[in-house]
C-alpha cells in the first residue's frame, strides 16, 4: 500500500435509497415463496397500502405489478441464467437473494429499463433487505447477466433441442418439464404448435374493466384514467384496457361497484343474456360462473 493511499479518507458511509416499487415487489416474491401465496392475492392489499403510506402513483403500481408477475413468469428461465452465472448450486443462495437477483434479471431482459438503472437499482434493493455484504454479490451476478441478452443466454443456457426437446422447451419458454409434456401430449403436433402455446402462455394479460351498463360509461373511465393509460375494448362496447396494467381497485367506479374487472368474453355472455328474449318468469337465475 502506497503512502498516498494509507493516508487517504475513507469515503463516508451511504445510506441505500429505498424504492417503494421494488420493495413492495421483493415482499410480494417473499410472500409467495415463503407462505406459497398467490401473488394475485398477495399484491392488491400491498399495493393499496402503499398508496395509503407512500407516494405512490398508476405508473408505480403499474411497475410494481409487471416486476412481480413478470419475475413470477419466466422464474424457471432466470434461474437457469442466474445458475450459470454464480459458482455454487442454486439451492445454497438463499430464497431472499434469489428473489433479488431474479427481479434484477427481470429488469435486464425482460423489460425496456436500460441496464445500468436495472442493475443499480437491484443492488440498492439489495442492500435495504439484505444489507451491503450480500448486496456485491448481487452486483457481480447482476453484472454477469447484463452482458448477453435474452436470446444469447438461452443459447448458453437452454439444452440443445434435438437432445432433450422437453427440457429446451421448458427452459426457453419458462414452464415445468412436466406441463410441457403435458400440454404437448395434448397437442399431438409437431414442435411449431407446442412453442405457439408456451409462447402464449407467457404473453402479459391485459386488466380490462367493464363499465356496468347504467352505472358508468367507458367515457367516464377514459377520462378518470387519461387516454393515454387505456385502450378501448376489442369486442364489447362497455370494456375499457389498461395500457399499463395498475390497481384496479384504486378506481373509484371500481371500488363504488359501478365498474369492475371483466375479461370481454364474459362481457360478451353477459350482453347475449341480456338481450335474449324471456318466456314467462324470470324470477330465477343461474350464476354461470359457479359452474
Amino acid at each position: 500500500m502506497s503512502e498516498q493511499s494509507r493516508h487517504r479518507p475513507a469515503k463516508p458511509y451511504r445510506r441505500p435509497k429505498k424504492d417503494p416499487v421494488r420493495i413492495l415487489a421483493f415482499e410480494a416474491l417473499r410472500a409467495v415463496d415463503e407462505r406459497d401465496a398467490y401473488a394475485n392475492l398477495v399484491l392488491p392489499p400491498l399495493l393499496k397500502k402503499a398508496r395509503e403510506k407512500d407516494d405512490f402513483d398508476g405508473r408505480d403500481a403499474a411497475l410494481a405489478t409487471e416486476l412481480v408477475y413478470g419475475t413470477l413468469r419466466r422464474q424457471g428461465t432466470y434461474d437457469a441464467i442466474i445458475a450459470a452465472c454464480i459458482d455454487r448450486p442454486l439451492r445454497e443462495v438463499d430464497p431472499p437473494v434469489l428473489d433479488v437477483l431474479a427481479l434484477g434479471a427481470h429488469q435486464l431482459l425482460g423489460t425496456r429499463i436500460p441496464t445500468h438503472a436495472a442493475v443499480s437499482a437491484s443492488v440498492e434493493l439489495a442492500r435495504v433487505v439484505l444489507g451491503d455484504g450480500r448486496a456485491k454479490f448481487v452486483n457481480a451476478v447482476l453484472r454477469k447477466i447484463s452482458q448477453h441478452d435474452m436470446d444469447a443466454w438461452l443459447e448458453r443456457v437452454a439444452p440443445p433441442y434435438d437432445e432433450d426437446a422437453e427440457d429446451h422447451l421448458a427452459v426457453v419458454h419458462s414452464h415445468p418439464r412436466w406441463i410441457v409434456s403435458a400440454l404437448w401430449d395434448s397437442l399431438g403436433g409437431g414442435r411449431a404448435g407446442i412453442e405457439d402455446l408456451l409462447e402464449a402462455d407467457n404473453e402479459r394479460p391485459e386488466v380490462t374493466l367493464v363499465a356496468r351498463p347504467g352505472r358508468s360509461t367507458t367515457g367516464e373511465l377514459t377520462d378518470v384514467l387519461g387516454e393515454d393509460s387505456v385502450l378501448p375494448g376489442r369486442w364489447s362496447p362497455y370494456a375499457v384496457r389498461l395500457a399499463e396494467g395498475g390497481e384496479p381497485g384504486a378506481i373509484e367506479a371500481v371500488r363504488d361497484g359501478r365498474a369492475g374487472v371483466q375479461d370481454e368474453g364474459s362481457q360478451l355472455v353477459a350482453i347475449a343474456l341480456a338481450n335474449a328474449p324471456v318466456e314467462g318468469s324470470d324470477e330465477r337465475w343461474l350464476d354461470g360462473c359457479a359452474g
